[in-house]
């Protein structure tokens, strides 16, 4: 446990780091990749904070530490907690449920009670370490019942809560049985922040009707005289880094290395994405192999790569969905395909940083196609990368990503005649029309980052309010 107690507290389902051993034997940390840990990694470092995590091995307990300049705090899950909490209802249950139930989401009351254990023991754990009047910002589906435990335990605290994925409609959320419970979970926080305006009115407008609480446009006003606020705050990456990353000559190099390594065709296409049954990779794998099939693409001109991070491995839709695409991508590649020249190239692999930003600067045309999204920051890093304003973005309007980027080649991935024609004309778009849109995803990705992200989001929260939402006193 940190000596004293700190004044910024940031509570996720996992901690920011990855335990590696070396070739010697030697257990490390190291940062782990993917959103939300970019996005907040220099935040945290710039407010001296805390993090509370789970260390990701499970009926092990360890003792706070730090990690490049991060104070730690491990939360022990035993494993019949990591199988019903964060298997079961935080991905068997819930993410399907907020992404427009692609696939059934399970409803299991033994994965709710482990859910509401779990969250206890997070809360628990901030109360401990959070100084009086200190802000604390939770993050994310899983820990969605953790504002309102807080609150009970502290009330001096100013909390925040950030949902990272898209939040339901009212005729789909109504089929959780707890839904009142994670609705009252969430109003113990002051300001509850989502990807995008439609989800904070959906949630404003469950409010009304279920808990019962009067509503204003996007204020929750409690029976004890406290507002809540909910809000859409578009997260976004570190551009600048990026861009960085992406202009030295090592990646480079490696993005020409890439290029060459496919034949240097005229048209190399990509998709970078977690391998998840929201992600539409079968849509866009099953639309390049019909343009190759049909004439309206040359094997010789393009290629295709598609590098799908594993997840979730022990969950049964994810072991599934492995499956159908491996099969997918070997009837597309035997079916048009030749000795050796194969139209897609198929990464079941997670890469560091440097590797992506090479793999987004050897790409022509991003291919972006989940079939519900939050934001999707893939979309955002391959935009930091394209410094030369070349290349293009084909975009789901299902993405979250889609209301701020307005110039990308918008799809509905469901169409597969449409994802076609829209692929099509990235490929075949003119060096002035593909510099006309990237300059202007580009203006959007640079001055929206991941910095003014936090920073508006963290204003706005230590903002104290009256019952009328009036500013009374900042906090520090």
């Amino acid at each position: 446990m940190p000596s004293e107690r700190t004044d910024f507290v940031v509570i996720a389902n996992r901690l920011p780091v990855d335990r590696v051993t070396s070739p010697t034997g030697e257990v490390q940390w190291r940062t782990s990749p993917g959103g939300l840990v970019t996005a907040l990694e220099p935040v945290m470092r710039r407010h001296d904070g805390a993090w509370i995590g789970w260390h990701g091995a499970a009926d092990e307990e360890l003792q706070p530490f730090e990690h490049a300049g991060m104070h730690l705090v491990p939360i022990p899950l035993s494993e019949q907690e990591v199988q019903e909490y964060y298997e079961g209802f935080s991905n068997a249950t819930l993410w399907p449920l907020y992404h427009d139930v692609i696939a059934p989401p399970e409803f299991h009351r033994e994965w709710w009670d482990s859910y509401v254990a779990v969250n206890q023991r997070f809360a628990n754990r901030a109360a401990e370490i959070s100084n009086e009047g200190a802000t604390v910002w939770v993050q994310d589906y899983q820990l969605q019942l953790v504002p309102q435990m807080l609150r009970e335990l502290r009330p001096d605290l100013r909390i925040g809560f950030f949902l990272h994925i898209p939040f339901p409609p009212t005729e789909l959320y109504q089929q959780l049985p707890w839904r009142r419970e994670i609705l009252e979970g969430l109003l113990g926080a002051d300001l509850v922040g989502f990807q995008a305006p439609g989800a904070a009115q959906n949630f404003v407008r469950l409010v009304r009707q279920r808990v019962g609480h009067k509503t204003h446009r996007d204020t929750v006003y409690l029976p004890d005289g406290r507002t809540v606020l909910a809000k859409a705050y578009p997260i976004s990456i570190d551009a600048e880094g990026f861009e960085s990353l992406s202009r030295t000559p090592e990646v480079q190099a490696r993005a020409a290395q890439i290029r060459e390594s496919l034949g240097n065709p005229r048209t190399v296409l990509m998709g970078i994405d977690r391998l998840d049954y929201t992600k539409g990779l079968p849509q866009r794998l099953r639309a390049f192999g019909e343009l190759i099939a049909d004439g309206s693409v040359q094997l010789d001109d393009a290629a295709f790569i598609q590098v799908a991070t594993p997840s979730r491995e022990r969950v049964e839709q994810y072991r599934i969905l492995r499956d159908d695409i491996n099969r997918l991508v070997g009837r597309i590649n035997g079916d048009v395909g030749r000795i050796g020249q194969q139209p897609i190239q198929y990464l079941h692999a997670s890469y560091p940083r440097e590797e992506m930003a090479a793999l987004y600067r050897a790409a022509d045309v991003m291919v972006v196609t989940p079939l519900r999204d939050g934001m999707n920051l893939v979309a955002k890093e391959y935009i930091a990368t394209r410094w030369d304003n070349e290349g293009a973005l084909v975009l789901s309007e299902f993405a979250g990503a889609a209301a701020e980027l307005k110039q990308a080649y918008l799809v509905n991935p469901h169409d597969i005649n449409g994802l076609k024609q829209k692929m099509l004309e990235a490929i075949n778009a003119s060096p002035r029309e593909m510099g006309r849109r990237m300059k202007a995803l580009r203006k959007q990705v640079m001055e929206n980052d991941i910095d003014r992200w936090a920073n508006d989001f963290l204003t706005e929260l230590n903002e104290q309010r009256d019952p009328h939402g009036k500013t009374t006193r900042p906090v520090a």
